[in-house]
């Protein structure tokens, strides 16, 4: 006879080592600063200076605009219809960055010191870089500590899109066991996780069933002893 308790029973089998990971990792992200694994304490302050431009000149009514300070020079960032341009004060296209002065941002605007850098154009699957826009220069620096940290730079507006080190590694795997997207570890919507959610919410209303009803049980037979 299949009674409410061997569903629970099965059911919390099941579904116990997805449980411990849930739990495992929501320890793991409660004990760290997402500000310290997103790196934000290794960027210097930035100071904001006032700017003039001409936006008629390249800017149509339907486009946002962003403003980057790249060194001494402003890039206007349009993005429309069309995709994204960076264009200079004047209206002119930028060129990308020159390797060298990719790396005189990464000392003007961090604490960190650049060793190496390399440019990427082709998307990669479960990347360290996933959801930025491409290209981007790689560059490979140094902490105060010594612990090596990937930078993530665009290479027209020479904004520090992402800092990755092993603490944000860490993060990211633990919360790709969270979310049950092992590979891209973005989809915190897909079905698996759905099917795992409904069987976990099962898994606790049975228990709380099955805790009263054996509770209402041991008290008939006390009363019926008495």
């Amino acid at each position: 006879m299949f009674t409410i308790k061997k569903f629970h029973k099965y059911l919390s089998l099941f579904i116990s080592i997805q449980l411990l990971l849930w739990t495992i990792s929501g320890i793991f992200f409660s004990f760290n600063n997402i500000e310290l694994v997103r790196g934000e304490h290794l960027k210097k302050p930035e100071f904001q200076e006032p700017f003039s431009v001409y936006e008629a000149k390249f800017v149509s009514d339907s486009a946002a605009i962003t403003y980057h300070k790249r060194l001494s020079d402003l890039v206007v960032e349009v993005r429309d219809s069309s995709g994204i341009k960076y264009f200079d004060q004047t209206g002119n296209l930028v060129n990308k960055l020159s390797l060298d002065d990719a790396k005189n941002i990464i000392t003007q605007r961090t604490y960190l010191s650049p060793t190496a850098i390399i440019e990427i154009t082709e998307p990669q699957e479960g990347s360290e870089f996933r959801g930025r826009s491409l290209p981007l220069y790689k560059v490979e620096s140094l902490s105060e500590e010594g612990k090596v940290i990937n930078i993530y730079l665009n290479p027209y507006s020479g904004k520090v899109e992402a800092l990755r080190s092993n603490q944000w590694r860490a993060w990211d795997f633990f919360w790709g066991l969270h979310i049950m997207d092992w590979d891209q570890r973005e989809d915190f919507s897909n079905t698996l996780l759905r099917i795992f959610s409904i069987l976990a919410l099962f898994s606790a209303l049975s228990g709380i069933v099955l805790f009263f009803k054996m509770r209402y049980r041991s008290s008939k037979k006390t009363d019926s002893s008495v």
